[in-house]
């Protein structure tokens, strides 16, 4: 059977800074400041924690013209690319990509008239920013949300497919679209037909307004890992109502279960049941708690048992079998020695360091 390369390979990279989107690179993993924008250490603080939790990008809202010259403070100190957020008023894009933003995140149906929208077009391109086409549910191209013969779907897609061409018709093509909604059932469709009608274009994924930590989790794990095991989609965003660090490990999460991506230990643990003897949810929340700052693409075994032991868990880095007060050590399925229930976390620890 010959190779068919799934849709990111297909998608023209667009050149954000020092990171690649689109074109088979990595799916890059995205975050938004919540500090106001005219505080620039509180954000360059918020930007540093976001890429040290692993970020490629950190989005930073320009909400005002007060907020411009923190803005570029920001993107001048940040270690990472910096993506400028933008509604309704065209000055602040044009303003946001000459104080040094790698990227502008507009959405063309509330900037205004086609002629305020290729300004900032030709803003970005004379500054070699690229920037993100974003159409939301609720901010539609009026001319097209009021068309009552589509559905959602259709909406999103049509003026997707608008706003694409325009840029394209005048030469512009460091775009990265993305289309979002609170649905997943819509994201999903949505992203599955703009990658087929617009194969050539990097999808940004995310489903907008998913909620807290709980909801927001599900609803996001449900749509961006089914596009993502699909080959759909370049970058992404969990949004969560919550602290924007929360939303990171979710990111890796959905990137690491895909075997897309490894930042940091997978936790192989079993649910525990009547045959374990010993405290195996706190030995695997205190093993998880420890390596929270382990950037080490390792499989890490917590297992209650001799059935779910060394056999069932062969394939991790490291591990431990339980019994009753203490568990087999093993490394790749191997005992290395028998360790007493309270020097399970340290044993653990210690062969990590090892990898």
């Amino acid at each position: 059977m010959s190779y068919q390369p799934c849709a990111r390979e297909l998608t023209r990279p667009a050149h954000v800074g020092s990171v690649i989107i689109g074109g088979g690179a990595p799916v890059a993993v995205q975050s938004m400041t919540c500090t106001p924008t005219v505080d620039a250490a509180r954000t360059i603080e918020q930007v540093r924690a976001l890429a040290d939790a692993g970020c490629d990008l950190v989005r930073v809202s320009v909400p005002n013209a007060d907020a411009v010259a923190s803005f570029g403070e920001v993107c001048a100190e940040s270690p990472v690319p910096i993506v400028a957020d933008i509604h309704f008023d065209y000055r602040l894009a044009i303003a946001a990509v000459e104080a040094g933003a790698s990227k502008l995140r507009i959405n063309p149906g509330n900037i205004g008239s086609w002629d305020r929208v290729d300004a900032v077009i030709d803003a970005a391109g004379e500054h070699g920013a690229a920037i993100r086409i974003g159409v939301n549910a609720g901010s539609l191209d009026p001319a097209i949300a009021q068309r009552e013969d589509l559905s959602q779907v259709d909406k999103l897609v049509a003026s997707s497919m608008q706003f694409v061409e325009h840029f394209e018709a005048r030469g512009f093509t460091n775009i990265v679209l993305s289309a979002k909604a609170h649905s997943v059932a819509t994201t999903l469709e949505t992203n599955r037909r703009l990658s087929a009608e617009l194969p050539q274009v990097p999808l940004h994924l995310g489903v907008t307004e998913a909620g807290g930590i709980q909801q927001g989790t599900i609803k996001s794990a449900i749509a961006l890992g089914s596009l993502l095991a699909e080959g759909i989609g370049d970058t992404m965003r969990v949004s969560l109502t919550a602290d924007p660090l929360e939303e990171v490990p979710v990111a890796w999460g959905i990137l690491s279960a895909l075997e897309l991506r490894r930042r940091g230990p997978e936790i192989v643990s079993c649910p525990t049941c009547a045959r374990c003897q010993v405290d195996l949810i706190g030995i695997a929340d205190e093993v998880t708690r420890r390596l929270a700052s382990c950037t080490k693409p390792v499989s890490v075994a917590v297992m209650g048992c001799v059935v779910n032991g060394p056999g069932e868990a062969s394939d991790a880095d490291v591990g431990v079998a339980c019994g009753r007060g203490s568990a087999l050590l093993f490394r790749h399925g191997e005992v290395i020695r028998k360790v007493a229930e309270d020097e399970i976390a340290d044993a653990l620890l210690d062969e990590i360091d090892r990898l």
